[in-house]
């Protein structure tokens, strides 16, 4: 026998099963949400994981292609890899969990979301994100919580709860927000523009939807919850704090940690660690957690010099941005680059330009996204901070950057009926020290503004930090965190937008929730920042989209014809269409409709490939001049080619004012010549002449 617990959330019915499946998991629950089933497992390892000074979490969103009805592309048909969206996904179901489990529990856990059937009207992410919190809450995983997580749309003014995967596609607004009893945990948000004000409302309706889940999840708990199990705790002995102060008094720590240069405050840390291993070279267990004890000592330090002192490490003011540089094409031959500089932290961002058919293909389980048009790809190489590690392509960390600075950059883009572009740009991380992907987004917006593409607004992004103290109102908000406040604080909230509005939201913390004060005063100063960099920074480096795309990028012709004419372009297998991209060295994409893009670096071969379709897609009416080239000669006449697969026959008699005894004597393969069209003969085929052509004035 199972237990199954049912709730109204957005007009549909949530049903979590428990003990129905997967019963040697520590936790497990079957989720249902209309038709989407998603299974959401917790399991923890028996002991701690050996030399590690962190919360070994992991957590695995799987996408199973059977859940739509789909066997997976590739050679093996078998799911392979994460998707980008898998990935997503799981980045935003860790995040706001991870700050619930003991700080020092070093036990592994695994929480795994298997996907196994999608309703269209219900995104599959609800139920995960849910199961996850319910699977680890009745578990006997040590566990402060629940959480509960709701997404919120705005369609046409209207907040939208939970919306389908088609208002998706619709929607102004793509918020996800979890939340614990009282307090916001965790913010992620694609907008198109929004105002502050309007995203603040949206991020507290879904508080408020939360409150509603989180009572259902305590009744779940109550009748199924198991008793938390003990384990060993890494906490570094208070001893150890109270032998390290002594060595090392708090006002010499200060010094040491008070820089500007991350190079100077690492080496500082270093010789205090060095100072302390030898004083305390007799405590063999205390050398052990020296290293996390030293960082725990650091973490205070910071904590107490924000905090109390309002002294920030590298000696800002609480509200001042870091020093800013901007400067545009400082990469030659590529289609637009732009670097963007903010303190230690350097990002230079390359926009390449291409044809739409080089849009990225999506294999996933939303029907409604087969296709993205707008890549941002970033990258976080080890010299950036300094280190030597080679590189094994992108991380999660990577890819959530990256997709988090497309989302603020999708809403300025123009469509692709206005620029009929594929769009990449790349970050390249040259430096950092804290917030490099809000730098990724401005050093992006200015790229593209190079590039030519016609971006409707700039867009810039900032981060702000927190560090609280032991109540509710004791707490510090910090403009533009550097890597360091980072690490020690308890708020990384990252807000880009333009002039007008948000257009993305990202934020991670370490705490137990943020207030609503708090959350207000981020958002605020975030716009403050932003209206800053963009008018005094980017605005005066490059004002607007340069006009025409780089002399490098490949240009693009766009052109009309009867979609039933599609056939006649493409010919029998692809003949017609192979031929007049061999001749003209073009590339050539239809759509269904029949909007023909001709993309290539030469202007005048694009204005012959568009000529050749033009001429294809004509119907021959009397009257009409065309160019062509003999192909074939016979006694009766010639026929001549105006592009390839559409030819016309000269009558011997229609070739020259004078009596011709053979078409050799005029003509020969190759020639070009003019011709007019006579109409219909008798047998009713096309006629065509030479003779017939008005001269030209």
């Amino acid at each position: 026998m199972y237990k199954s617990y049912s709730m109204e959330l957005a007009g549909r019915t949530l049903t979590v099963d428990v003990g129905r499946v997967a019963k040697q998991a520590n936790g497990a629950v079957l989720m249902h949400y209309g038709d989407t089933t998603v299974l959401s497992t917790a399991t923890a390892s028996k002991e701690p994981r050996e030399g590690i000074d962190f919360f070994p979490l992991s957590v695995e969103y799987e996408e199973k292609m059977y859940a739509v009805g789909k066997i997976p592309g590739g050679f093996n048909k078998r799911e392979g890899k994460a998707s980008e969206h898998a990935i997503l996904t799981s980045r935003v179901i860790d995040r706001p969990m991870r700050p619930l489990f003991p700080k020092d529990y070093r036990n592994d856990v695994t929480l795994v979301d298997m996907v196994m059937s999608v309703d269209p009207e219900c995104n599959p992410e609800i139920p995960a994100m849910l199961g996850s919190s319910i699977a680890t809450c009745i578990s006997d995983i040590p566990f402060d919580g629940p959480c509960a997580t709701t997404q919120v749309g705005l369609i046409d003014g209207e907040y939208v709860i939970n919306p389908s995967l088609a208002q998706k596609e619709i929607s102004d607004l793509q918020l996800t927000v979890a939340s614990t009893r009282e307090k916001v945990i965790m913010i992620e948000a694609g907008a198109n523009e929004v105002p502050e004000d309007k995203m603040i409302d949206a991020i507290y309706k879904a508080h408020e939807v939360n409150q509603e889940i989180i009572a259902f999840i305590d009744k779940i708990v109550a009748e199924c919850g198991k008793e938390k199990h003990t384990y060993a705790s890494c906490a570094v002995p208070e001893e150890l704090f109270a032998a390290i102060r002594e060595i090392v008094p708090p006002e010499e720590m200060e010094v040491a940690v008070f820089s500007d240069d991350k190079q100077t405050r690492e080496e500082n840390i270093r010789q205090v660690t060095e100072k302390l291993a030898e004083a305390l070279a007799d405590h063999e267990d205390w050398l052990e957690v020296l290293d996390e004890a030293v960082y725990q000592y650091q973490k205070k330090t910071v904590r107490k010099m924000i905090l109390k002192d309002h002294k920030r490490p590298d000696g800002r003011e609480i509200r001042q941005i870091r020093p800013l540089a901007a400067e545009v094409d400082i990469i030659p031959r590529v289609h637009g680059s732009a670097m963007f500089t903010r303190g230690q932290t350097q990002i230079c961002t390359v926009t390449t330009l291409a044809p739409l058919s080089d849009a990225q293909r999506l294999d996933g389980l939303d029907e409604f996204e087969t296709s993205k048009r707008y890549m941002h790809h970033y990258n976080f190489p080890s010299y950036s901070v300094g280190e030597t590690k080679p590189s094994r392509g992108p991380g999660r960390r990577e890819i959530g950057h990256g997709a988090l600075a497309e989302r603020a950059l999708v809403p300025v883009l123009p469509s692709a009926e206005e620029f009929p572009y594929a769009i990449r740009t790349v970050s390249e991380t040259f430096e950092s020290n804290g917030s490099t992907s809000q730098a990724s987004i401005c050093a992006s917006t200015m790229s593209l503004m190079a590039a030519g593409v016609p971006i409707r607004k700039p867009v810039a992004g900032i981060s702000c930090g927190l560090v609280t103290g032991d109540t509710d109102d004791d707490y510090i908000v910090l403009t533009d965190i550097q890597g360091l406040e980072d690490f020690f604080g308890d708020m990384d909230f990252k807000v880009a937008g333009t002039h007008d509005g948000i257009t993305a939201i990202q934020m991670d913390i370490k705490i137990h929730g943020l207030t609503r004060e708090i959350v207000e005063e981020a958002i605020r100063r975030t716009k403050e920042a932003r209206e800053y960099i963009l008018t005094e920074v980017m605005e005066k480096c490059i004002p607007a989209p340069r006009e025409h795309v780089n002399k490098y990028a490949p240009k693009i012709i766009q052109i009309q014809i009867d979609p039933q004419k599609i056939g006649d372009v493409v010919g029998q297998r692809g003949k017609t269409i192979n031929t007049i991209i061999e001749r003209t060295g073009v590339q050539i994409d239809i759509s269904d409709d029949g909007a023909v893009s001709i993309c290539g670096v030469d202007q005048k071969m694009m204005d012959e490939a568009a000529h050749m379709i033009q001429v294809i897609t004509t119907d021959f009416e009397e009257g009409q001049i065309f160019t062509g080239t003999v192909v074939s000669i016979k006694d009766f006449g010639a026929f001549i080619e105006f592009a390839p697969g559409k030819e016309g026959m000269v009558h011997i008699s229609k070739i020259a004012k004078h009596r011709i005894n053979r078409v050799e004597d005029v003509l020969t393969l190759g020639d070009k010549v003019k011709v007019i069209c006579l109409g219909k003969d008798k047998m009713g085929r096309i006629s065509f002449s030479m003779k017939d052509v008005p001269e030209e004035e």
